[in-house]
């Protein structure tokens, strides 16, 4: 059997880990054989997760946590490190979208707690987490950005702009930690059916558009994201650094041509 994609005796924090993507992820890393640390803000249903991983044969730790909160951060850093003996993986899914609309109807407040959760609770997190990853020899830190982070957009701009932070952040840690031989990369998916982006998947009007631009004809599964994170934490993506995977379906390639056109 290949090793290439072989996590074992590797350890991974995923924040967001109990549903969507983030689930799918944590499964998909524990079964390529590493020992996962799932977290999100309610202990319960991280243990449900850790359980199901553990059922299936899997290694899996819970360290609850809020991402928006510093001193929460450090201590998931610190308990994985205190817990596992290292890190060697840090995946950062957990993400917040409480505003659909144009950015100019955004409130400071909404602004505050957009540009918090979803990038400087990554600017925290790679600066705990990257001096443990470079401990180890080397490392990969994943942040899941969003292809809103590549385009413009007159009703998700503002998440739009949070995660095209994300997208340079990565390509910032790549160039300080290269030489450490700590990777940094984004995955940006499409429109991908999870209960975070629900109001865009069930409203008939988006969903119709969403599907008729992407070439394959068909919004995403959490799966079909997990594989790319796996790729770029495996001796797989072991040159792969400050780079952003789209994973959409083919949207950003272009829309097909259809009968009607």
């Amino acid at each position: 059997m290949s090793t290439l994609f072989d996590l074992t005796g590797k350890v991974a924090i995923v924040t967001g880990s109990t549903k969507g993507i983030g689930l799918a992820i944590a499964k998909r890393m524990a079964e390529h054989g590493a020992t996962v640390v799932v977290s999100s803000r309610k202990p319960d249903a991280c243990e449900a997760v850790a359980k199901d991983i553990r059922d299936a044969g899997g290694k899996a730790i819970v360290i609850p946590c809020h991402v928006a909160r510093k001193e929460e951060l450090q201590n998931l850093v610190d308990k994985t490190v205190a817990q596992c003996g290292g890190l060697d993986i840090v995946v950062s899914n957990a993400a917040v979208n409480p505003y659909l609309g144009p950015q100019a109807g955004a409130s400071d407040d909404v602004f505050e707690r957009v540009m918090g959760t979803n990038v400087r609770s990554n600017f925290w997190l790679s600066n705990m987490a990257c001096p443990h990853l470079a401990e180890r020899g080397g490392g990969s830190f994943i942040i899941i950005s969003s292809i809103g982070g590549l385009i413009g957009s007159a009703s998700l701009g503002l998440y739009g702009i949070s995660k095209a932070a994300d997208i340079a952040l990565v390509r910032n840690i790549a160039v300080e930690w290269g030489p450490k031989n700590v990777r940094a990369n984004a995955i940006a998916p499409g429109l991908v059916r999870t209960d975070f982006a629900r109001a865009l998947w069930e409203d008939p009007v988006r969903y119709k558009k969403t599907t008729r631009d992407a070439p394959l004809g068909r919004i995403g599964e959490p799966d079909e994201i997990a594989g790319a994170a796996v790729y770029l934490a495996s001796s797989a993506g072991s040159f792969t650094s400050g780079q952003t995977l789209v994973i959409d379906g083919g949207r950003m390639a272009g829309s097909p041509l259809h009968k009607d056109d």
